[in-house]
């Protein structure tokens, strides 16, 4: 195929300003030809073009997801009755997991959200569930990259003079 108009035609290997290019009949007459190209090299690069398009045609087939991880709305109830269950205090609890006993009673009492790591150190010891794992499928079309935000933006916020 040729470098410059995309001809499918007999192609040679031309020098063209300095560039070497594969080029058609018509094109080779731009600059200096140095050699013929062979047609079954021509042939090796059309089936390497043909399996790269196919490959990129089932990458955007597949539809891949995005798996989230989020903290349950009700960890706070979950904490404390999995802690209470096994009879421990807060500050027990706070040693056996190697976390400070204002941490457990911040999230026992809904004001601080564990971390995922946090998360799994309590699901491990208090053998509860308070991670889950969402899958996201993937927004299609160029139009969802701009995203129109429902809340102020900073240029709703300044004052123009």
């Amino acid at each position: 195929m040729c470098d410059i108009c995309s001809s499918p035609d007999k192609t040679y290997k031309v020098e063209i300003e300095g560039t070497i290019l594969n080029v058609c009949d018509r094109c080779a007459s731009f600059g200096k030809v140095l050699a013929k190209v062979k047609p079954e090299m021509a042939e090796k690069k059309k089936k390497k073009l043909e399996k790269a398009a196919a490959l990129e045609a089932e990458f955007k087939a597949r539809k891949e997801t995005e798996t989230i991880q989020i903290i349950t709305p009700n960890y706070p109830v979950l904490i404390k009755n999995a802690r209470e269950k096994i009879g421990l205090k807060q500050e027990e609890l706070a040693k056996k997991i190697a976390e400070k006993e204002s941490v457990i009673h911040k999230m026992e009492s809904g004001s601080m959200a564990p971390g995922i790591p946090l998360a799994r150190k309590l699901e491990k010891f208090l053998r509860i569930s308070i991670v889950e794992n969402i899958e996201m499928e993937p927004e299609g079309g160029a139009s969802d990259k701009k995203k129109i935000s429902d809340g102020l933006t900073i240029g709703d916020m300044m004052r123009i003079k």
